[in-house]
C-alpha cells in the first residue's frame, strides 16, 4: 500500500513537471516564423520602421514637390511618412492636389512654416531673389518641425528618386554626427559637368575670404564642399549640438558683415551649413545625389549613367518643369498634373 502511494506521488510530480514545461515553452519560446533561421529580426524592424521624408511645397513650383513624392512612393515598399512643408497660403493647394490624384494613398502630414522665424536673419539680395524664399531655410529647423523622429530625410523639391528610399534611410551616421551629405568632389562622373559650366565645388565659391571672420574659421578655401539638397539627419545629435542655433548665428552675422551672398556659388542657405558642418558630417553614397542637372541647358550626362543614379537633382537655374532644361523626360515620368490647372509645365510645343 505504501509502495502504491509512493508511485502515485511520483506520477503526480511528473505530471506537474510536464505541465510546467509546456506552459514555459508556450510563454517563452519565440514562434517559428520569428526565429532567426527564417526571418532576420533586425531587417524586419527596419522594414516596418516609419521613414520620415521632408519636402517643401513652394508657390510657383508645387509640381516639383508632387513629382518628387510620386517618384519616392512608386519606387519603395517602405513605410514612408511624408512631411510636406508649406506656407499658410500654399497649404490648401498642395493638400487638394494630393487628395485628388493617385497620391491620395500616401501617408502625409502638412506642416506650416512660419517665415517670421527668419526675421533679421536674411540679407536682402536682388541678384537671385528665389534663393531668399522662406522655404529654402526649412532644413535649418528640422527638429522643430519634425519632433517625434530621431532620423529624418530632407530632400529639395527639385529631385526625383529612382531607387528605394529605404536604402538612403539606412545611411550610417558616425557617432557625434548630426547629418550626412554628399561631397561635391565624390563622383568622378560629375567632374566634367562641373568644369564645363564653371561651377564651384570648393569653399572659395561660397564664402568671402576677404572677410576676417571667414579667414578666422581656419578652413582652407580649396576644401571640397557638400550639397545640402539631400540630408539624412540625426535629430538627437542636431538638438544636442544646437545646430539650428549655430546656423542662425551665421545668418545674423551675414546680415551684419556680408560674409556670403547669392552672387557666390550656393546662395544664402548653403553657406551657413558649410560653416557649421565643416568636418563634422557623414557621407551619402554619391549615386544617391547625382546633381547639377539644372546648371546648364546644354550640358548633359550619359543616359547609362543617369539610369544607374538613385536620385537626380536639378539644382541650378534650369528646372525640369521650365524651359529650357535638360533630361526633362526623366522628371516628367513622375509628374502628376495639377487637378486645379494652376500649375502648368513650360514646354516649347505647348
Amino acid at each position: 500500500m505504501a509502495l502504491l502511494k509512493k508511485v502515485n506521488q511520483i506520477l503526480l510530480l511528473l505530471l506537474v513537471l510536464t505541465v510546467c514545461a509546456i506552459l514555459y515553452r508556450n510563454v517563452h519560446q519565440v514562434p517559428l516564423a520569428l526565429r532567426n533561421e527564417t526571418v532576420d529580426l533586425e531587417n524586419l524592424e527596419e522594414m516596418e520602421e516609419e521613414i520620415p521624408v521632408v519636402i517643401c511645397a513652394a508657390a510657383g513650383r508645387m509640381g516639383a514637390a508632387v513629382a518628387a513624392i510620386s517618384s519616392i512612393y512608386s519606387n519603395t515598399e517602405a513605410n514612408v511618412l511624408f512631411y510636406i512643408v508649406g506656407l499658410k497660403t500654399t497649404i490648401p493647394h498642395i493638400r487638394k492636389w494630393i487628395k485628388n490624384s493617385k497620391l491620395k494613398e500616401i501617408k502625409f502630414k502638412v506642416v506650416e512654416f512660419n517665415p517670421m522665424v527668419l526675421k533679421g536673419k536674411i540679407r536682402q539680395d536682388a541678384s537671385r531673389p528665389e534663393l531668399l524664399q522662406p522655404l529654402n531655410f526649412v532644413r535649418f529647423y528640422l527638429p522643430l518641425l519634425i519632433q517625434k523622429h530621431e532620423k529624418v530625410i530632407y530632400l529639395d523639391d527639385d529631385v526625383i528618386v529612382q531607387g528605394d528610399i529605404q536604402e538612403l534611410y539606412n545611411t550610417k551616421l558616425a557617432p557625434g554626427h548630426a547629418a550626412a551629405f554628399s561631397d561635391d568632389c565624390d563622383l568622378p562622373s560629375t567632374h566634367e559637368i562641373v568644369r564645363s559650366v564653371g561651377m564651384q565645388n570648393t569653399y572659395m565659391g561660397f564664402l568671402d575670404y576677404r572677410k576676417q571672420a571667414i579667414r578666422d574659421l581656419g578652413i582652407s578655401p580649396s576644401t571640397c564642399t557638400f550639397n545640402p539638397g539631400v540630408i539624412v539627419g540625426n535629430m538627437t545629435e542636431w538638438k544636442h549640438q544646437w545646430i539650428t542655433q549655430q546656423l542662425e548665428k551665421w545668418m545674423r552675422r551675414n546680415v551684419e558683415e556680408n560674409l556670403y551672398s547669392s552672387t557666390l556659388g550656393g546662395g544664402v542657405a548653403t553657406s551657413p551649413m558649410l560653416i557649421v558642418f565643416h568636418g563634422k558630417y557623414s557621407s551619402i553614397n554619391p549615386m544617391w545625389h547625382v546633381r547639377h542637372l539644372g546648371w546648364s541647358p546644354d550640358a548633359r550626362y550619359s543616359e547609362q549613367f543617369l539610369q544607374q543614379a538613385k536620385l537626380l537633382h536639378w539644382n541650378g537655374r534650369y528646372k525640369p518643369w521650365d524651359y529650357p532644361s535638360v533630361h526633362t523626360d526623366l522628371w516628367e515620368n513622375w509628374f502628376i498634373p495639377d487637378p486645379s490647372g494652376k500649375f502648368k509645365l513650360t514646354r516649347p510645343d505647348r
